[in-house]
């Protein structure tokens, strides 16, 4: 999962969310500070019976009176999320030593973790973008591609 500062970074950036089913979000400054939070349109729970544990599907939570508003809220994209995001700039995703590298292709912003022919005047063909988890590595790629 990427972290708050990375997904913070993006919204900066101007990362557009569409609030949708299965999204993550974080609720800032209100004391849930570690809470994931999943949309869902319904609302399930696990009860301990005495035999074991039960499903218990309840439907839209329509008695809860609180809400937030989606500028409130930190939205924590996806790996899919972050891999559409980044359109056809996306080559491919590796496994590295301690993580993960996103690779792109190369465009005119390209940082100087840059790979590709070294040869003077000639534009690197990719780039990759490392980290230690692989939607930390989208999001960064991501970063290095958004206005």
């Amino acid at each position: 999962m990427i972290t708050r500062e990375l997904a913070e970074a993006l919204a900066a950036r101007g990362l557009e969310w569409a609030p949708s089913s299965g999204d993550r979000f974080l609720v800032p400054d209100r004391d849930l500070d570690d809470e994931v939070f999943v949309i869902s349109g319904m609302s399930i729970e696990v009860a301990e019976l005495e035999f074991g544990s039960e499903m218990r599907f309840n439907g839209t939570v329509e008695w809860a009176l609180d809400s937030i508003a989606r500028d409130e809220v930190i939205w924590l994209p996806r790996e899919e999320q972050l891999r559409d995001a980044l359109g056809e700039r996306f080559l491919r995703l590796e496994s590295v030593t301690g993580g993960f590298a996103v690779v792109l292709s190369a465009g005119s912003e390209v940082p100087s973790e840059a790979v590709g022919p070294a040869a003077a005047g000639v534009a690197p063909a990719e780039v990759r973008h490392v980290d230690i988890d692989a939607e930390r590595a989208y999001a960064r790629a991501l970063l290095s591609v958004l206005p």
